[in-house]
C-alpha cells in the first residue's frame, strides 16, 4: 500500500521550481485567464500554453493518473487499505484517527469510514471560530455514526495573539494558526494512542488547484514562530505544533503513520456527497468551502480578495472543472455571483475584531496595514528546497 505522510498534496512543486530560493514571485505584465479552466494571472506564477491552457490544467493531467483513482479500480484499492487496517487492529482498539471539521469533505470520510466498519476516534479541534451550525453538524454525526469523539480547546490567549500576528504580519495565508494545530493535534493524537492511520478529507476531486502562490505551507513551523515573536505578545507555551524534523523528516520518511486520503478512491463528486450526509446525518450546508468556521468564511470572502487580490473560490471551482463536476460557463457563473452577502461579512468582522479585543476601527487598521509575503519571515523554505534537491541527486538514475 502507498504510504501517504504529508499532510497536503505536493501539487504545488512544479510551481514553487519556479520561485527563488527566498520564496519570491513575479507578477504577470498582463491579464489571462485559461481556456481550459477558470485560473487566472492572479496566480503570479500560472503559465500559458499556445492554446491558452494553463499550468494547474497540465499539472492535473500528470498528476491524476497517480493519485486519483475512481470506478473499479479504486474500489478495489480502498478495500485492500481496509482490510490492511482491520488486520492490523483488533477488539476495542480504534483503527484509524478521523480529522472532523465539520466541512463536506471531512463529513464524508467520516460516513465512509463508519461505511467501511471501521472504528474510528474522531478528533475536532476547537479554534474559537466554530459557527454554530458547525457545532450541530459535529454532534449530529458523532451521534448518527456512533464514534467517540476528542476535542482540544485551543488556548484562547494564546490563539489570540498568534491569529492577530498574522493580520498584522500581512501574510496570505493567515488561517496558518488553524491549519497548523490541527495536524500537530492529529499526529501528537496518534503517536499518544498508538494509532497507525490518520484518515483525512483533503482530496484531489475538490482540492486539486492550491496555487503555491496563494498560501503558502500551513505546517512550517519555523515561519509560524518568526512571525509570533515579530508582531506577538505572548510566547506560545500550550499552542499545538510540530518541530521542522517532526513534520518534514520524521512524518515524511521515518514515522509508522500513514495518512489515508479515501475520497482520492471513490467518483467523489461533492453535491452527491452533499445530498448523502444531509439524507443520513442531518447535516446542513453552510454556503460555501470551509465555512464551518467564522474565520474562514471572512478569510476567504473578504480579506484574501481585498487585500491579495485573489479569490479561493477560483481554485475551488476550477478544481470542480478539473473533475468533471463542472462546465466552464457555470464556473464562470458562479463566480460573478457571491457566496458572502455583505451583511453577513459586516457581522463576521464585528465578531471577529471583538473576539480579538478590538474596535473594528483598531480592526481595519490592522487590515489596511503592509501586504507582505511568507519570505518576508525566516522561513523552513530554503531548508526544504535542499531537501529536495538532496533527494534528487540520491534517487537512482532510470537507464
Amino acid at each position: 500500500m502507498e504510504k501517504e505522510t504529508r499532510a497536503s498534496f505536493e501539487l504545488n512543486q512544479t510551481q514553487e521550481s519556479k520561485v527563488s530560493s527566498k520564496g519570491e514571485t513575479l507578477s504577470h505584465s498582463k491579464y489571462q485567464i485559461c481556456t481550459k479552466c477558470i485560473m487566472d494571472t492572479t496566480d503570479p506564477l500560472i503559465e500559458f500554453d499556445d492554446k491558452g491552457v494553463c499550468s494547474h490544467c497540465h499539472h492535473w493531467d500528470q498528476v491524476q493518473e497517480k493519485q486519483y483513482f475512481t470506478g473499479a479500480d479504486g474500489e478495489s484499492r480502498f478495500s485492500k487499505i481496509v482490510s490492511k487496517i482491520k488486520s492490523e487492529t483488533s477488539g476495542d482498539t480504534y483503527d484509524c484517527i478521523l480529522g472532523l471539521s465539520g466541512g463536506v469533505d471531512s463529513t464524508y470520510v467520516a460516513y465512509l469510514t463508519e461505511k467501511h466498519g471501521l472504528n474510528a476516534l474522531a478528533v475536532h479541534m476547537d479554534s474559537g471560530w466554530n459557527s454554530e451550525l458547525a457545532v450541530k453538524n459535529i454532534e449530529n454525526i458523532i451521534k448518527k455514526l456512533n464514534f467517540d469523539l476528542f476535542t482540544h480547546v485551543i488556548d484562547w490567549d494564546e490563539m489570540r495573539d498568534l491569529q492577530l500576528s498574522y493580520f498584522k504580519a500581512g501574510v496570505a495565508n493567515c488561517d496558518v494558526p488553524t491549519d497548523h494545530a490541527i495536524t500537530a493535534i492529529l499526529y501528537k493524537l496518534a503517536e499518544e494512542k498508538g494509532i497507525k492511520y490518520i484518515m483525512s478529507g483533503s482530496n484531489l476531486a475538490t482540492e486539486c488547484i492550491l496555487p503555491f502562490s496563494w498560501g503558502y505551507d500551513a505546517k512550517d513551523s519555523i515561519n509560524l514562530k518568526a512571525i509570533q515573536k515579530k508582531f506577538g505578545t505572548l510566547k506560545l507555551k500550550n499552542y499545538p505544533s510540530r518541530s521542522f524534523y517532526k513534520t518534514y523528516i520524521h512524518d515524511a520518511y521515518l514515522s509508522r503513520f500513514t495518512t489515508i486520503r479515501p475520497l482520492n478512491f471513490i467518483d467523489y463528486n461533492k453535491e452527491d456527497a452533499m445530498a448523502i450526509i444531509k439524507k443520513e446525518l442531518d447535516w446542513r450546508e453552510y454556503g460555501g468551502k470551509h465555512y464551518e468556521s467564522v474565520f474562514t468564511r471572512f478569510f476567504q470572502g473578504y480579506y484574501l480578495p481585498n487585500k491579495h487580490g485573489f479569490d479561493k473560490k477560483r481554485a475551488h471551482l476550477a478544481s470542480l472543472i478539473q473533475s468533471g463536476q463542472l462546465s466552464r460557463d457555470e464556473a464562470l457563473k458562479k463566480m460573478e455571483l457571491s457566496d458572502y452577502p455583505e451583511d453577513l461579512m459586516l457581522q463576521d468582522r464585528e465578531f471577529i475584531a471583538k473576539k480579538l479585543g478590538l474596535s473594528v476601527t483598531e480592526f481595519e487598521t490592522i487590515m489596511d496595514g503592509p501586504k507582505r509575503e511568507f519570505s518576508d519571515f525566516p522561513s523552513a523554505y530554503p531548508y526544504l528546497q535542499f531537501l529536495r534537491k538532496l533527494k534528487s541527486l540520491l534517487r537512482p538514475s532510470k537507464s
